[in-house]
């Protein structure tokens, strides 16, 4: 029958996969470890990470002491290409107990540590790998990141453009000397840097990496199309402070505005990389998808495309804005209502924010001035805004400050961290913009520690935070939303690199 002739024809292909693995398992056992290392190294020029991570490893269990440190400097580095953040990090944090730590090693645990999600242990590493080895290139690209993170992109961008004269191969370099310069709205320079990142990857680089190339061609693609335009142009005085009234809707703010002349109800979202509308809204608007990027969010493990396009004028209020990046969100199955999709992300425009939820009244402006507060926390700004905090007392992590979401939540690598054994995981229905998380939970008894600001035995949900992190090359901790900010009058500082929380009375509260 030719069902079970298929099944016999798939028993046969599995058993000569297996046979070819096992003759391969036993060829790279003989193998000696030296060859064994070249080529891994050859495997990770090549952009196949994955292959190269597995030779590392293998290299590394079988040579002696000095050929073990190189693999493991080479399986780290791999593991970070691949989003294996916690391998890296182990790796790593091995690497520098043994006799061979060295400036390379200890910017390789300031890589790791990055890309756990812990910045300031990173900067340290850092900073003691450059006195190692004064203008050690990787580790001064690693504080150049940093100090873009801070918003302080003059300096970040002096010390990335150094970092690329001393390594010009380097392609992690060359992208970050680009977001430099779209921040700074410098397009033209910044395409120049993307287009030298994109040239620099493996020509024949697994799907992965031409993923990252695809993503940095529409970036190039989208920025060519301002041309002599000038990004994001407040009309007016550029130093004007607008504020705008606001609803509260399901927790969410909501504030009236208008992209292209149409009429927007759009919800603040400071927990995305962009503003957005839902295709409805960009076809009245007489928006046309220019390219389309990757896009990922809680819920679906996954990317998926999304349209980019440049509104020629965006209004809130009295704010009155030019030549506004924008995205265009299709219809998604089990995804947030159709109205939420029309989101405001104020800082992705370079605008600071002032949140009152007392008086309903949201400011922005491109430098708001020094308020009072009772809590003061170094905000960085890594694609999006984070606080730093501190779980049951021992556990660092990087929270992302969500005006659009609604509870104090961690990701699954960090409940897992946590290593607590709740009597029961409690489910939870969470919806965002990739669609439901299906394997949401409540995670009971948790202490968190905003520095002054105490939760204490909290009940947290834990979410699907893979597929942002994969995205944005580091894994991000959690989220602080509503339930967080609410509480407090908010202003979100660009200028100052801080999150400024002042308390108000909740008897004076209309919440």
């Amino acid at each position: 029958m030719p069902s079970s002739r298929g099944f016999a024809l798939s028993l046969t292909v599995l058993a000569a996969v297996a046979l070819l693995g096992l003759r391969a398992a036993a060829q790279t056992a003989a193998e000696d470890p030296a060859a064994v290392f070249q080529r891994a190294t050859a495997l990770f020029e090549q952009g196949r990470y994955s292959n190269a991570l597995d030779a590392y490893d293998a290299a590394m269990r079988r040579g002696d002491l000095a050929l073990a440190d190189r693999a493991r400097r080479g399986k780290v580095r791999s593991a970070l290409r691949v989003a294996e953040f916690d391998m890296a990090w182990r790796e790593a944090e091995y690497l520098n107990t043994v006799q061979f730590a060295d400036a390379e090693s200890r910017t390789l645990l300031g890589d790791a540590l990055w890309a756990i999600g812990r910045f300031d242990e990173a900067d340290t590493a850092f900073r003691q790998a450059l006195e190692m080895m004064p203008g050690f290139t990787r580790a001064r690209f690693g504080l150049a990141r940093s100090l873009a993170s801070r918003n302080s992109l003059e300096e970040a961008l002096r010390e990335s453009l150094i970092a690329a004269g001393e390594a010009p191969k380097d392609p992690e370099i060359h992208a970050l000397v680009g977001h430099v310069y779209e921040r700074l709205n410098q397009y033209p320079e910044a395409i120049e840097a993307f287009e030298r990142y994109v040239a620099l990857l493996p020509p024949r680089a697994p799907k992965e990496e031409n993923q990252m190339a695809a993503v940095f061609q529409s970036k190039i693609r989208l920025l060519r199309s301002f041309r002599d335009r000038v990004p994001m142009e407040i009309e007016g005085n550029p130093d004007s402070i607008h504020r705008v009234p606001f609803r509260l809707v399901d927790r969410k703010i909501v504030l009236h505005g208008r992209v292209n002349r149409t009429s927007v109800e759009f919800v603040l979202d400071t927990g995305s990389e962009r503003t957005g509308v839902s295709d409805v809204t960009a076809r009245r608007a007489g928006l046309r998808p220019i390219t389309s990027t990757l896009t990922a969010g809680v819920g679906i493990p996954s990317l998926r495309r999304l349209d980019m396009s440049r509104a020629e004028v965006l209004e809130v209020g009295g704010l009155r804005m030019r030549n506004v990046p924008i995205a265009i969100r299709g219809p998604l199955r089990n995804a947030l209502p159709r109205w939420q999709k029309e989101s405001l992300s104020p800082l992705s425009l370079g605008l600071s924010v002032a949140i009152d939820y007392q008086r309903r009244e949201v400011a922005f402006a491109r430098t708001l001035p020094e308020s009072e507060a009772d809590f003061v926390l170094p905000m960085r700004m890594n694609r999006l805004p984070m606080v730093r905090g501190l779980l049951n007392s021992s556990h660092p992590a990087y929270f992302v400050v969500d005006t659009g979401g609604e509870l104090i939540s961690i990701s699954a690598e960090t409940a897992t961290a946590l290593d607590m054994k709740p009597p029961r995981r409690i489910p939870l229905r969470v919806y965002g913009m990739s669609g439901l998380d299906a394997n949401a939970y409540l995670l009971p008894g948790v202490d968190v520690d905003f520095d002054e600001i105490e939760y204490r035995n909290v009940g947290l949900a834990v979410l699907n935070l893979r597929a942002p992190s994969v995205l944005l090359g580091f894994q991000v901790g959690g989220i602080v939303g509503h339930r967080f900010l609410s509480e407090y009058r908010v202003v979100m500082d660009m200028a100052r690199s801080e999150l400024r929380l002042q308390k108000f009375d909740r008897g004076a509260s209309s919440r």
